[in-house]
């Protein structure tokens, strides 16, 4: 039997090392179980170490980083010459060894996760404080120490780092193109932080994949994601509008995708994926790259019947 024609191919791989910062565009990237290597492993911190975002500080768009070519190569090691780059408007150049820091800062909270975390210390501390105007700390996830699982009911057995939900987020740009039409300005991809961009299928048909291949790779769609007001910050100026949440809210809405469900008010845009090889640890190794070709082994009729 011939295999299926591929439904799509990846267009771009973005990967967002500190939460909430600007993502890095990248040609490939290894798969880890947690997400792509290297993605929201740090986030910044206040006083009481709870996670910053970009709902309440939009600055954190404006934070750019820079990571070495060879860290996105599959069994990269870091040695003490391999340094994470941040810089900010206004700001010096801040570098962070990638290389794993001693000190352990307790009560690290992010949603609804608290634990232990590793800290980068004072000097990045000063910095973000003084960027954000606040008391402030950058944390790195401490994996030798610390799980931190999936919403048992859409991702059984998987775990994140400092994502929101889940490992892996894919958008289309056809669907973009279409929210694009509807807009008097149209927004880049970046509005939506996603890890995997793809090109080549019907707008929104992501909605509808429960399982696809990536390569070689096989991930669980498992739940649309549903968007905060994150979209609607430019991230080239970190300035609030209200597009183009108020734009998908007449078309991308639960009332308007899922009207016998219940009503939560949410807006729609993108899939929540798992990477399914990582349960059965046969996926080592493996790597994403733009143009790869997308299968979709699994799939449902329409959004009412995907999770979300």
């Amino acid at each position: 039997m011939a295999e299926e024609a591929a439904a799509a191919k990846v267009s771009s791989i973005f990967i967002y090392p500190i939460k909430s910062c600007r993502g890095i565009s990248v040609p490939e990237a290894p798969l880890t179980p947690t997400g792509f290597r290297w993605d929201r492993n740090w986030v910044v911190v206040n006083y009481k170490g709870r996670a910053y975002t970009q709902r309440v500080e939009p600055k954190l768009a404006l934070v750019e980083i820079e990571l070495p070519k060879e860290a996105f190569l599959d069994g990269f090691e870091p040695t003490k010459n391999s340094h994470m780059i941040i810089k900010a408007p206004g700001m010096p150049v801040l570098s962070i060894p990638l290389t794993k820091p001693q000190d352990v800062a307790e009560g690290v909270s992010v949603w609804e996760w608290s634990g232990s975390a590793l800290d980068e210390g004072g000097e990045a501390a000063k910095w973000f404080s003084d960027y954000i105007g606040k008391p402030s700390r950058l944390i790195r996830f401490d994996a030798g120490s610390q799980i931190r699982p999936v919403d048992p009911e859409y991702g059984r057995g998987h775990n994140i780092m400092f994502s929101d939900l889940f490992p892996y987020m894919l958008a289309s740009q056809e669907s973009l193109d279409a929210l694009n039409k509807l807009l008097n300005e149209p927004v880049p991809i970046n509005r939506f932080r996603p890890n995997i961009l793809v090109h080549g299928c019907e707008p929104f048909s992501e909605d509808l994949w429960s399982e696809i291949k990536i390569n070689k790779s096989t991930f669980g769609g498992v739940r649309l994601c549903s968007r905060c007001k994150v979209p609607t910050i430019n991230q080239d100026t970190g300035v609030a509008g209200s597009e183009p949440n108020a734009t998908l809210m007449q078309f991308r809405s639960d009332k308007v995708l899922r009207p016998d469900k219940k009503q939560q008010g949410k807006v729609y845009f993108g899939q929540n994926l798992v990477w399914k090889d990582s349960e059965s640890g046969s996926g080592k190794g493996s790597i994403i790259k733009i143009g790869d070709p997308i299968f979709v082994l699994r799939k449902v009729s329409s959004p009412a019947e995907a999770a979300a």
